[in-house]
């Protein structure tokens, strides 16, 4: 399951490029920055689960390796062990993470990942539902990788489509309680910010089955935030959805 965990948050990695961390430990005791091998320099975006990834480790070993009391305290600019000791990292490894990955400069929208596809995808196979009653009150964009949707707290939200559950929980910085279902192997569906979630990971769940309740976990309004993925990129669900 831990490795379910890894593989979901490394999909989301460019979710998270808008959040930032906080804590951490490093060098900020006045000693020399480590660098070189076996270093990783965090960058905006950065979670242990998704360093942990990319280096193929587990992130609980980063977090000791770095004597971290809080895996969510990491900061950007913040210099971690990524191997351990004695071990020698894979430099062209590094240098190739640190090139892709999230980066504290602003980046120009990628126009590919605001058009949605032309329907010849599995996801326009598949009969969607509305994921929750309420009014539309932001739209998928270039900077935008899905919609939201108002409504009230405790109000029922249901999957989309049939699927297995592939994360349940709030280790995810900025999306608080959240869902993801897996549909085919390469369609994901993101349910964020609810109050309550009530199925667990592993999972199978049906087409309209309640699995959350609405809140506003990790938000300043009560909302649904809704994705679509297929192999990691965004489409407008909203393309998907029938009429109502």
């Amino acid at each position: 399951m831990q490795k379910i965990r890894l593989a979901v948050c490394g999909v989301l990695v460019t979710m998270l490029a808008a959040c930032s961390t906080t804590g951490g430990n490093g060098s900020q005791n006045g000693e020399a920055t480590p660098s070189g091998p076996g270093y990783y320099t965090v960058q905006k975006g950065d979670t242990l689960y998704s360093i942990g990834r990319t280096f193929k480790q587990d992130h609980r070993s980063i977090a000791a390796w770095n004597k971290l009391a809080d895996m969510n305290g990491i900061e950007v600019g913040q210099v971690l062990r990524v191997a351990p000791l004695g071990a020698v990292a894979n430099a062209s490894g590094a240098k190739s993470a640190e090139r892709v990955g999230p980066s504290s400069a602003p980046r120009k929208p990628d126009p590919s990942a605001a058009t949605p596809p032309s329907g010849s995808g599995e996801e326009s196979k598949i009969a969607w539902l509305w994921p929750t009653e309420g009014v539309k009150t932001s739209s998928f964009s270039a900077k935008k990788k899905g919609i939201e949707i108002a409504g009230t707290m405790g109000q029922p939200i249901l999957a989309a489509s049939s699927g297995k559950v592939m994360y349940a929980g709030a280790g995810i910085r900025g999306y608080g309680n959240l869902l993801i279902v897996k549909h085919t192997g390469s369609l994901l569906s993101v349910y964020a910010h609810n109050q309550t979630i009530l199925v667990k990971e592993g999972e199978t769940v049906s087409k309209g089955q309640k699995i959350a309740e609405m809140g506003k976990s990790d938000s300043s309004t009560v909302k649904l935030y809704f994705e679509i993925r297929r192999n990691g990129k965004p489409i407008d669900p909203s393309a998907l959805f029938p009429g109502r």
